[in-house]
């Protein structure tokens, strides 16, 4: 147990979803002086005197901002004005009310769909500015880079530490398989498990399967991210990620021998593929932190399908 965690007093948002749920729990082996964790219902962070009050009587000296509208492709197609406008004015507003109140530190979570479509692979940190992100993902990728853009500026005016990182695609236990909002990995595992009790004899999934992902483990991601909030103090961001890459046809392809599906894989093509490529440089996180993902990505789906089919 680190010294660093023995007076934090750490407010940790989206700490009831997918990602914060795995944060809190890697937070309380480290024994802080307080965690606090309100749920939406109880704290919503777009209305800005409600944060206010609430940093004034918590008064946590350590910020963790995970909450996030967030969703696949289908997600962000439906609602791209709400998951610009509320991923932005939460973290605008979250970042200002922190600065004034006098919070020590602030780890935002950005997210690779920052990224530019056409990004040199493997994304390296420091070409994240280089071209406008995928189009379907734009408005959620632009608004967490805004965030970037605040905390660095912050840092210059006003001394404000804040860091940010970029989480590759998650996946693991308690994750969200909602095939309307779900990822590819949740959405790929609840298809090809509900096609085998059925009977059916195809599986149909969006795209060619050509683009290539990168994905990281859940509690990998939670590892990393407490990891920073203790280490980490620059404003540069950083990549948290495994750097490795899969086709999507070939994670398919992985996900429905798992699962025991024995059907033919149909591509609908009239559906976008999203980001062409996507795999990350991770050795600004190994080199200033010394963060590297544990868990390789056979065992990391094993537990992700085995957590679906048993809950």
């Amino acid at each position: 147990m680190s010294g660093f965690w023995a007076d934090k007093r750490v407010f940790l948002t989206g700490g009831g979803g997918f990602l914060g749920s795995f944060i809190r729990e890697r937070l309380e082996r480290e024994n802080p002086a307080a965690i606090f964790a309100p749920r939406a219902k109880e704290l919503d962070l777009r209305d800005a005197a409600a944060t206010r009050a609430f940093l004034a009587a918590n008064k946590p000296n350590l910020v963790i901002h995970g909450a996030a509208v967030v969703g696949g492709i289908g997600a962000n197609r439906k609602h791209p004005g709400r998951f610009f406008y509320e991923n932005a004015i939460m973290g605008i507003q979250l970042i200002e009310e922190s600065r004034l109140a006098g919070v020590e530190k602030f780890v935002q979570l950005g997210t690779i769909c920052a990224y530019p479509k056409f990004a040199n692979i493997p994304f390296k940190e420091d070409e994240l500015w280089d071209g406008y992100p995928e189009e379907t993902n734009a408005p959620y990728g632009v608004a967490k880079k805004a965030l970037l853009v605040q905390l660095q500026a912050y840092r210059d005016e006003y001394g404000f530490n804040g860091i940010f990182l970029l989480p590759v695609n998650l996946y693991g236990p308690r994750d969200n398989f909602d095939l309307e909002s779900s990822h590819v990995i949740p959405a790929m595992i609840r298809k090809f498990v509900e096609a085998k009790k059925r009977g059916d004899k195809e599986v149909v999934l969006w795209g060619d399967g050509s683009p290539t992902r990168e994905f990281l483990y859940v509690e990998d991601a939670a590892d990393g991210i407490v990891t920073a909030a203790e280490k980490y103090d620059s404003g540069e961001p950083v990549n948290l990620g495994r750097g490795e890459e899969l086709a999507i046809r070939d994670l398919a392809r992985i996900i429905g021998e798992r699962t025991g599906f024995t059907g033919e894989i149909v591509w609908d093509t009239t559906k976008p593929n999203g980001q062409p490529r996507r795999m990350l440089d991770v050795s600004r996180a190994k080199r200033e932190f010394g963060f590297v993902a544990g868990t390789d990505f056979p065992t990391g789906l094993a537990r992700t399908i085995d957590w679906f089919v048993n809950s």
